[in-house]
């Protein structure tokens, strides 16, 4: 079950750690490659329990755009994402996905330091 974050940039990093968990079929953890696929940029409105309430794309990848409907598939199957209630409105987050050749995806909240 995921925690409670405590705040937004542990409630990013738990949501990238269960993507990624929910997805092991479709994800990485090596460092991505010079030349990505794809780099769709989500973003993720929740409720309070951390459930999805709504996912928009903020950025289109050029091409390759069947990632956007693959990286929008890993963000609800990896849901819940733990009770933000506490956090500060609006209970929101954003990943950008980086997709490699073989269009599995690594978050790129985990890709950095």
């Amino acid at each position: 079950a995921p925690q409670s974050p405590r705040s937004w940039g542990e409630a990013r990093q738990q949501a990238a750690r269960r993507m990624v968990a929910a997805n092991p079929d479709g994800t990485y953890m090596d460092k991505p490659p010079a030349m990505l696929l794809a780099i769709p940029v989500m973003t993720v409105d929740l409720n309070g329990d951390g459930s999805v309430r709504n996912v928009s794309v903020m950025r289109y990848p050029s091409q390759a755009r069947d990632t956007v409907n693959l990286a929008i598939a890993a963000i609800h199957r990896a849901a819940p994402y733990g009770d933000v209630s506490r956090l500060p409105k609006p209970w929101r987050f954003n990943e950008t996905f980086l997709f490699n050749g073989d269009r599995k995806f690594k978050p790129m909240t985990l890709d950095q330091p």
